[in-house]
């Protein structure tokens, strides 16, 4: 009950604090909002950004090994980019090999990519991506069709001049008409649409599939040599309950004796996985995290600063007070928490602001920024986070005053009034 009172006269000081000087009140929570919304904005754009690249990350896959010329990382030591150079690009008859020889993949398929222009009519789109892929991609490579459907097998091993479109493209050549049934020009063909893919957005990670369109790999072959592509992906997928390292070490050997590689000779290719980008997400948003602290820092420390200054003034404007409270029997503890509420107070009224000031801009940014490529939301983590802090400032900018409030003589106090 004594601890609801104080609350409760310390939120009626605040208050009071705020009518009283409004200009003066103003500047000193100026410091702590703006401290609070740089903070909460930092780390929910931060928050937001890794949010949208750790789901693209997942879409690739956390039982999958791909098999390609460059590596995803440089191993924890020096890229040695020169010695990757001189690689060969792994290819469509090496994961063929591949097949017949792993025990341990659930799923192996084969991609690589070229961009074309493709034409319908009078209507064109430039730099599309063409993804020439084996049957079983769509079995590692996780999509939805809305419109058509996906290659037979039978289309896959004769090489048919079918496509699947992804949305923009498909919007693109066709508009609002139905795509199924129709052709478009690419790599000097007609080509027959049997599908669409569902909408999915930019991706920060992986393939922009809105973008794309999917062709059989032997349709290719038909056209030009599958060999030494730019880009090219062998991708494997584990079987259920085989562990990743049991699978990597065996396509490890594989590839070797396919590539005829010497004993002591170094692999020329490389296996990438999901753990390699998420490690590097990690450390990268350490250092992002490290950094928002410091900016939001300096912002909070003027704050904290605005709100002493209101806290001195407010003890120097109320020491009569103080000294009659304290001549009826009020305790120093009493005097020390009714003060130290207050700029807690405060600082909480500021720091609320902040996040509100987030929010709406959370509400009003895709109206500014149409094309973002992720979406922006202040998550309940970061309403606490920006809480927590004003709680801790208004704590550290109120102690010093509180606590000469406390000490004062009341003698002295109650004279000072007259």
């Amino acid at each position: 009950m004594v601890f609801l009172r104080i609350l409760n006269e310390s939120f009626r000081f605040a208050l009071h604090a705020l009518r009283v000087n409004r200009l003066r009140t103003f500047l000193s929570l100026l410091g702590v909002t703006i401290g609070i919304l740089t903070i909460v904005a930092v780390f929910t754009i931060v928050d937001s950004l890794e949010r949208t690249i750790r789901d693209s990350v997942e879409s690739l896959g956390s039982n999958v090994v791909y098999v390609q010329k460059w590596p995803w990382g440089g191993g924890g030591g020096e890229y040695k980019w020169w010695q990757y150079y001189q690689r060969p690009e792994p290819d469509y008859y090496e994961m063929e090999k591949l097949q017949e020889r792993l025990s341990t993949v659930q799923e192996l398929a084969y991609a690589f990519g070229v961009n074309q222009t493709l034409k319908f009519g009078l209507n064109s789109v430039e730099r599309v991506n063409v993804m020439c892929v084996s049957h079983d991609y769509n079995e590692i490579w996780k999509f939805n069709i809305v419109k058509g459907r996906y290659f037979s097998e039978m289309e896959s091993r004769k090489g048919s001049a079918i496509a699947i479109l992804g949305h923009d493209v498909a919007e693109g050549l066709y508009g609002n008409a139905d795509p199924i049934g129709r052709e478009f020009s690419v790599l000097g063909r007609k080509i027959r649409v049997i599908g669409v893919l569902e909408k999915q957005g930019s991706s920060l990670v992986g393939q922009d599939m809105d973008g794309s369109i999917l062709i059989p790999i032997t349709y290719v072959g038909n056209l030009m040599s599958l060999k030494n592509q730019n880009g090219g992906t062998i991708m494997a997928m584990a079987k259920e309950g085989v562990e990743l390292a049991a699978m990597k070490d065996e396509i490890i050997g594989n590839m070797r004796a396919i590539r005829r590689l010497k004993p002591r000779a170094d692999d020329n290719f490389s296996l990438n996985e999901i753990s390699m980008i998420s490690s590097g997400i990690d450390a990268l948003f350490g250092v992002i995290s490290i950094a928002g602290w410091v900016i939001g820092g300096f912002s909070i420390l003027v704050g904290g600063f605005g709100i002493a200054n209101i806290m001195f003034v407010s003890v120097r404007e109320r020491t009569n007070q103080i000294g009659i409270q304290m001549s009826l029997g009020a305790k120093r503890s009493f005097i020390l928490s009714q003060f130290l509420l207050e700029a807690v107070i405060l600082c909480l009224i500021g720091g609320a602001i902040g996040i509100g000031l987030v929010y709406l801009g959370q509400l009003s940014l895709p109206y500014i920024i149409t094309d973002l490529d992720f979406k922006i939301e202040v998550s309940l983590m970061n309403v606490i986070q920006g809480l927590t802090i004003s709680v801790i400032i208004g704590l550290i900018s109120g102690i010093v005053p509180a606590l000469s409030a406390s000490r004062l003589n009341p003698v002295d106090a109650i004279r000072s009034g007259q």
